[in-house]
């Protein structure tokens, strides 16, 4: 049986790390080199950086920090935004990147994934989802949660595994920074659906939020962001809350 991950997630916004609420209300979180040293060094099993203002003139920026990001964490790390090439992901694979994520690019293009997964293989490919349940139904949205589209979630999840993502990144954009919990539900119907890996995002809040996401949600991992970064949860000692609860995680 796989072990669960615990992901930090770092959005960078001209070289800052931030965070906000319901994708809004951006606040300062700190140097996301340093943070990403620290946990590496605290437990955590991978770490995520997404642009989320990346624009073309940002991919070198990007670029940038994926190189220093390297040097110092010896743990997998993913990099997403603005990425719509093979030549991106290349540039960034070679910074030392272990795995890509592509949202909006992926929507407007869904060759991409086909394109990527046959050059650099599936487990670099990572297919992040944000969506939003409107009036009961999970619909994706684009550009940082910005735009909405007709795009049912599970529908396109499925579809993003059969063009070769090696694994899905599903943002509830209703629970995101509210600290309430993952959107479980629907986390355990993508799990029935797909056989790549789930990573839950959006909601973290409290140590037993992780566990209901492993054992109602069947998630494959969990992001989080503000919770590690503000100190509110201490992955050391997640983990071990994790393990007393029988749920199978690297300590």
């Amino acid at each position: 049986m796989l072990t669960k991950r615990i992901i930090p997630c770092l959005d960078i916004k001209n070289g800052r790390t931030v965070k906000g609420v319901n994708f809004l209300d951006l606040r300062d979180a700190g140097n996301p080199v340093e943070l990403a040293q620290f946990y590496a060094e605290n437990g955590a099993d991978e770490l995520v950086f997404l642009d989320i203002s990346a624009t073309e003139e940002k991919r070198k920026t990007l670029a940038n920090l994926v190189l220093h990001v390297a040097e110092k964490v010896n743990i997998p790390f993913t990099v997403g935004g603005g990425i719509s090439s093979v030549e991106d992901v290349d540039v960034l694979l070679q910074c030392g990147a272990d795995k890509v994520s592509i949202n909006s690019s992926a929507v407007k293009r869904p060759e991409l994934i086909n394109e990527l997964s046959a050059k650099f293989g599936s487990q670099c490919v990572v297919v992040a989802i944000d969506a939003k349940q409107v009036d009961g139904e999970w619909k994706v949205h684009l550009v940082g949660g910005k735009v909405a589209t007709e795009l049912n979630l599970f529908d396109w999840a499925k579809e993003v595994e059969k063009r070769g993502a090696g694994e899905t990144l599903f943002t509830s954009m209703n629970n995101d920074g509210t600290k309430n919990g993952f959107a479980n539900e629907a986390l355990a119907k993508l799990s029935e659906d797909l056989n790549i890996p789930i990573i839950a995002s959006g909601g973290a809040g409290r140590m037993q939020h992780f566990a209901d996401t492993f054992k109602e949600g069947k998630a494959d991992a969990a992001l989080a962001a503000s919770v590690f970064h503000f100190k509110e949860i201490a992955i050391p000692e997640l983990k071990e809350f994790l393990n007393d609860e029988a749920i199978l995680v690297r300590m």
